[in-house]
């Protein structure tokens, strides 16, 4: 073969290669075609973010999880009462006749009174609310009392449930936010009182039994998750969907408690998250319009960063901008999230609705897309509780301004809703929602989940893996990334999300 015929045959191979190249799609643009194609379609929709491997949970309460179906069988198992009027459980005796004219009935009778069931379910949840019953705000909030008495001896169930249901939605990690000691901390920072010294008073409640009570809150949890992995069948041969999913939680304080209350609550979730691995952080809660919760605003931002200096390795994700213009006066919804990041030292924010009424918000966006402060989204909680939807709601801003954001559920049982339905409202609502745009969202639940360990991306912006991992899931890991990948918990689960986003692009 002549030079010329050579080159001639080289430069063909090459453009046949390409050609080639050009005419094979990815896996990842193969499935993106796929999701496009069907976001007109809710059912094929629905379907396609179904199996669609989600990361994990970030902003999920344990008692809000629960559906009231699963509170109606707790209560009839302890025995306790219904107060028909008001649908709130109380403690026994009740009146087991079963009468309908009966005040104090027993939850048990639910189950041959269809009219009792049907309306313990609407009372315990947003079924069948809607605004001509009124606020959906007030409903929502009113629920956690009325059932609450159920969950005092039942915490193991509710992990069972929310693992099992995060299983089939296709979530790698919840992240449970459970004020798991009871109200024992915050009846001992009642018994000591309040100080404005924070430190002689978390003296005081560290001197007090506040670290025996860290100690029996991990003994608790440690009965509670192996009740939970006894009735999942975790560590035989026919585990239940729920064993796979990785379980931590954040400790929940109630931030419309009295102020000693509420510090020691605090304290105590800055010691468990020292001293139990499964403890990744906390969270402030409750509702952020009600009057305590504004009024101790400023003081519990005093608290955060007075024990932020003194842990300066415990994680903090706060809820702040779950506010809408008119639920509280102008001046209160100009600073929560500003100074919650500032003064809090927040790394995540949950709901982050009223955004833009903060002061100067677009440097605010600006710098939380600088420091990779993650935004929890929960887009039917805004909806239901805030009226919060569509283009009113900030998300299209955040992903415009490059805030990291991330899909939640809240309060998926009160709410009536799961993660897969979480994604379904943001495909449908955001046409310009890409498959990438939410395989994006998928990764970055990981990334700024409170695992510990090193991430397996060099860039999180751009997802470039570091040098230890550099292979697909599926191939041989080298001895480094094995080493790798036992050292960092956080590490781990990108790299097994990985694999599974990779086997479901496999199927289009």
């Amino acid at each position: 073969m002549t030079r010329a015929r050579l080159v001639y045959a080289l430069s063909l191979g090459l453009l046949t290669s390409s050609s080639v190249s050009q005419s094979q799609p990815t896996a990842e643009e193969r499935t993106s075609r796929y999701f496009d194609s069907v976001r007109k379609q809710p059912g094929l929709l629905l379907a396609f973010v179904r199996q669609m491997p989600k990361g994990a949970d970030l902003h999920n309460h344990l008692a809000g999880s629960i559906y009231a179906e699963s509170w109606i069988d707790f209560a009839a198992r302890d025995g306790l009462c219904v107060d028909r009027t008001t649908s709130i459980l109380v403690a026994p005796p009740c009146d087991t006749s079963c009468d309908r004219l009966t005040g104090k009935a027993a939850v048990g009778c639910a189950y041959g009174d269809p009219v009792l069931y049907n309306s313990l379910v609407d009372a315990w949840s947003m079924r069948n609310w809607n605004p001509s019953k009124g606020s959906g705000h007030d409903h929502f909030f009113a629920t956690f009392d009325k059932f609450s008495l159920a969950s005092l001896t039942h915490r193991p169930d509710e992990i069972v449930e929310a693992a099992t249901r995060a299983a089939y939605d296709h979530v790698q990690l919840l992240e449970l936010m459970n004020t798991a000691d009871g109200l024992e901390a915050a009846e001992l920072g009642t018994k000591i009182g309040w100080n404005e010294h924070l430190p002689e008073l978390r003296e005081k409640l560290l001197l007090g039994g506040l670290r025996d009570i860290a100690r029996s809150t991990s003994r608790r949890l440690d009965e509670d998750e192996s009740k939970m992995r006894s009735r999942l069948n975790c560590g035989t041969g026919e585990p239940r969907p729920g064993c796979a999913v990785t379980v931590r939680y954040l400790y929940q304080v109630l931030r419309g408690l009295a102020p000693e209350a509420v510090f020691a609550q605090t304290v105590l979730g800055f010691e468990l998250a020292s001293s139990d691995p499964r403890f990744l952080g906390l969270n402030l809660v409750m509702p952020e319009d009600w009057y305590v919760p504004m009024r101790d605003f400023e003081l519990h931002m005093k608290m955060l960063d007075y024990l932020h200096g003194v842990y300066p390795k415990v994680h903090i994700s706060l809820h702040a901008g779950e506010l809408a213009f008119g639920l509280v006066p102008p001046d209160g919804v100009g600073f929560h999230i500003r100074d919650s990041i500032e003064r809090g030292h927040a790394e995540r924010i949950g709901q982050g609705v009223d955004i833009m009424n903060e002061r100067d918000p677009v440097a605010l966006l600006d710098r939380m897309a600088q420091q990779g402060v993650l935004v929890e989204i929960c887009l039917t909680s805004n909806d239901l509780i805030l009226g919060m939807r569509g283009n009113d709601h900030p998300l299209p801003i955040y992903l415009k301004y490059g805030v990291p954001v991330s899909l939640a559920t809240d309060d998926e049982g009160v709410l009536r809703s799961d993660l897969t339905h979480e994604f379904l409202r943001a495909a449908e609502t955001y046409d310009f929602l890409s498959y990438r745009d939410l395989k994006r969202t998928v990764r970055l639940s990981l990334e700024h989940s409170f695992l510990p360990g090193a991430s397996l991306w060099s860039d999180a912006k751009t997802f470039r893996r570091g040098s230890e991992c550099t292979g697909m899931p599926d191939e041989r890991r080298t001895v480094a990334c094995q080493k790798f990948l036992a050292a960092n918990e956080r590490a781990r689960l990108e790299w097994k999300l990985e694999g599974e986003l990779a086997d479901f692009e496999k199927n289009y």
